[in-house]
């Protein structure tokens, strides 16, 4: 037994010095060399600099530098036409993407199946509405099958519950309270709702999962509230009031003339189980249980990055520690949105007869570590290019792609321009002014009411976009029916002999909070993997709507061992670093990743 407890000591020790942050949460770089050599590039691929060769908020986490390729990415068209447009979006670990819209805003382009199914809809005078407004999408065949929707879920929010279903909360009209859940094990169900079940009106709202399962809900127009629901259709709704929100609302000039600037505010959930709220430009730390504010951050400077202004916001990676008792770094990023005054200049309501003005969107973005005793904003570099409306999603190897969106306006029917093609890779930990790379573009708009999805094979999803009120095909930026996906960088074929695979027999899938667990993986080259040359990410699958991802969270585990090509990790220890539910595992090598498993930790 002492020869075991100094083994795994030692492998401790390994891991920090070899492939963890030399920063608990950003502060000064560990001295001296990165150990080890470069990878052998091909042609177009090339062993990327020790994080030692440069000034970076975060070193690597290998023991060699990561391979890196000239390969900007390829777009593909996934299904020509799916019907309908994808406003709400959520991956669910059963391999669907449910996607819907709104059920008030006339017809969608795709009938409800099978034929003559036409339940009546209350938010269309009780009439039969024989169109789909929802649908489940197979990520691996493009296939999808249409779903009854009930309760008007127009610009709703959600996530998924420990088991799995998806839930959707609020929206307007019938649904201004409702609960709609979509369960995992059932491959033809419809959406299973129950009506007036939230404590407030949660149009535009936002969700986070907390540390047990249950998920707050925060805010809503003119709802200055939040509540915590547990996951089940059946509980007492009970509201609490956060005069923050009405604070950082800014207020309609006349009767239903809203700029508020802070819906789906940015929610993410500490490692100490307390909620970081940003809301138009100010954040606080909040107590879910209690209520109380337990910090207020300083203003976040540049202008309003909620909607309508609508930027996007992302808890950076959540490295444990060799211990595997904390994150090495709790660090929240934002990024993009527009001037205070930007929806009341492009807004046909507050423009009236005047002509409309599309103010250029934000290029900058800001850092904060929000459980430092005195957090402060820092400046992060500026994008390439303006952006609103675009999603922020992790990626598999640790890094982030900024996809889709607009150059100027604001979100809201026909309030922008200059679709924003180019996606963005965004490295956080490289030294700054290397952060961001530009990918190959694409060619079709995704703006208002689009959303997007990191899927398993390490594809992104991108669906949707209707910048009108209702079903518009001749116009400039017409409703978008083509479903694409997106190959990122890793994906260049010149990689794939590093590329690891994932044994699914061979690896553990139900995790415990703390325990142990084990994966089988090889890389196609057949060289071993070893430790400080491997690394793996667990992601929990957002649900994205208006350039928000809601409940995103990667999680770096810790790696005590590789043998015979078995990875030993520590789960994490809590539900305060990874709510419990279904993550995708994703193991890579040198930055290459292999294609992801679902896993469930509790």
């Amino acid at each position: 037994m002492a020869s075991l407890l100094t083994t795994l000591f030692l492998l401790q020790l390994f891991a920090i010095s070899a492939f963890t942050s030399p920063y608990d949460r950003g502060g000064s770089p560990a001295a001296g060399p990165v150990p080890g050599g470069a990878a052998a590039p091909g042609p177009d691929v090339t062993a990327a600099p020790s994080p030692a060769d440069g000034d970076t908020h975060g070193a690597s986490d290998y023991a060699k530098p990561e391979i890196e390729t000239n390969y900007k990415g390829a777009w593909a068209i996934d299904n020509p036409n799916v019907g309908v447009c994808a406003m709400h979006l959520q991956l669910m670990p059963n391999d669907q993407v449910i996607w819907y819209d709104a059920t008030s805003l006339g017809p969608s382009a795709r009938k409800l199946e099978p034929e003559g199914n036409c339940p009546i809809n209350p938010d269309a005078n009780n009439k039969s509405d024989c169109w789909a407004h929802a649908l489940a999408y197979d990520w691996k065949t493009s296939k999808s099958r249409t779903i009854k929707l009930w309760g008007e879920p127009w610009c709703s929010s959600g996530n998924l519950w420990p088991n799995g279903s998806m839930v959707a909360t609020g929206g307007t009209l019938s649904g201004v309270k409702a609960v709609r859940m979509m369960p995992m094990d059932d491959f033809k169900a419809d959406f299973i709702e129950k009506r007036d079940a939230l404590g407030d009106f949660r149009w535009y709202s936002s969700n986070q999962i907390l540390e047990d399962g249950t998920a707050i809900i925060v805010g809503g127009r003119e709802a200055f509230s939040y509540e915590i629901v547990p996951p089940s259709l059946e509980f007492q709704p009970k509201k609490v009031d956060l005069p923050f929100l009405k604070e950082t609302c800014t207020p309609a000039k006349e009767t239903n003339m809203f700029i508020e600037n802070n819906l789906y505010p940015f929610l993410f959930l500490l490692t100490d189980g307390n909620v970081f709220l940003f809301a138009n430009n100010r954040s606080i730390t909040l107590n879910p249980t209690s209520g109380k504010i337990i910090q207020e951050h300083p203003v976040c400077p540049g202008g309003s990055r909620n909607y309508p202004p609508s930027g996007n916001s992302a808890i950076l990676p959540l490295k444990m520690s060799s211990d595997n008792t904390g994150a090495l770094n709790v660090e929240i990023v934002i990024c993009g949105g527009n001037k205070p005054d930007a929806f009341e200049k492009v807004d046909v309501k507050h423009v009236k007869d005047k002509e409309k003005e599309f103010v250029p969107a934000l290029k900058d973005c800001h850092r904060i570590h929000p459980m430092d005793k005195d957090a402060q904003w820092e400046d992060e570099q500026d994008m390439p290019s303006s952006r609103i409306m675009g999603d922020l999603l992790h990626l598999p190897t640790g890094d982030l792609i900024m996809i889709s969106g607009a150059q100027k306006g604001t979100s809201g029917w026909e309030n922008a321009i200059e679709p924003n093609f180019t996606p963005l890779l965004y490295q956080p930990f490289k030294p700054m002014g290397s952060r961001f790379t530009e990918m190959n573009p694409t060619n079709i708009s995704r703006m208002y009411h689009s959303s997007s999805a990191l899927l398993p094979d390490t594809k992104v999803l991108v669906a949707g976009s209707n910048p009108h009120q209702f079903y518009t095909f001749n116009a400039t930026f017409p409703t978008e029916l083509r479903v694409e996906k997106f190959s990122p960088h890793y994906l260049d074929s010149k990689l794939d002999i590093h590329r690891p695979v994932v044994d699914e027999k061979g690896t553990e899938k139900v995790l415990k909070y703390g325990k142990q667990f084990k994966i089988a993986a090889s890389i196609q080259s057949k060289k071993p993997l070893v430790l400080g040359e491997v690394k793996v990410t667990m992601l929990y699958p957002p649900f994205t709507t208006h350039g928000f991802s809601q409940n995103q969270r990667m999680i770096v585990p810790t790696l005590t061992d590789v043998a015979d090509n078995v990875i030993t990790a520590l789960a994490p220890p809590s539900g305060k670093f990874a709510p419990p539910g279904y993550y995708i595992l994703f193991v890579n090598y040198l930055g290459v990743p292999g294609t992801g498993i679902w896993v469930h930790i509790d």
